[in-house]
């Protein structure tokens, strides 16, 4: 009884400019050790410039390669269907002066979303009035209550988005790089159904 060869084709990958993307980039592979590694060395598709930033590569791609090289073999095919190969292209340096910028802008804006919440709820007038129920007295700038409550909202933000700079307070992935991930799995959809080539077909 001939062993069937099993594989799985992996979700994602990156890659260079005009690389050369084997059958081991694109999948794991298990059979018999010996030619194991020669398949994982088989080339299956060259990154050319006119492929953009994205290439599908299908499982039926993968298949053809495969079978003509070894038509005999029986094949147990696991895990997706597709694969999404991202070519790195190099990235330009950031310049200085616009990081500022947009540093300046997210700050503001940050600052004056916060600024109008706390208008619109009355912020300043709940503050005067825990003030007055706890000791009594009337206070237009209960500061003993303001700061530790402005200490809050920046400590409240690192908890939330779990980073004190690139440092992760624990392993837990804050609910923005929850948000990232459903939408990069949004996009990934996206391609995959709009990008594959294999899935568009005009009947002339």
């Amino acid at each position: 009884m001939k062993e069937p060869m099993f594989l799985r084709l992996r979700k994602r990958l990156a890659v260079k400019p005009e690389a050369l993307i084997t059958m081991g980039d694109v999948c794991q592979i298990y059979w018999n050790g010996e030619r194991e590694e020669a398949i994982k060395r088989m080339p299956i598709y060259r990154v050319k410039p006119e492929d953009g930033n994205l290439i599908i590569i299908d499982i039926m791609q993968v298949i053809q390669r495969l079978r003509s090289a070894y038509p005999e073999v029986e094949l147990d095919i696991q895990g997706a269907p597709q694969l999404i190969v991202e070519v790195l292209n190099p990235r330009k340096n950031a310049n200085p002066v616009l990081v500022v910028l947009v540093w300046i802008l997210l700050f503001v804006g940050s600052g004056l979303a916060i600024m109008n919440f706390h208008t619109d709820v009355s912020m300043l007038q709940v503050h005067q009035r825990i003030y007055t129920l706890i000791t009594g007295l009337e206070s237009k700038q209960p500061l003993w209550l303001q700061i530790p409550y402005s200490i809050g909202i920046g400590m409240g933000m690192i908890l939330f988005f779990n980073h004190i700079f690139k440092k992760k307070i624990n392993e837990e992935p804050s609910p923005l790089e929850v948000e990232l991930f459903m939408y990069q799995q949004s996009l990934d959809q996206y391609y995959l159904q709009h990008e594959n080539k294999e899935n568009q077909r005009t009947k002339p």
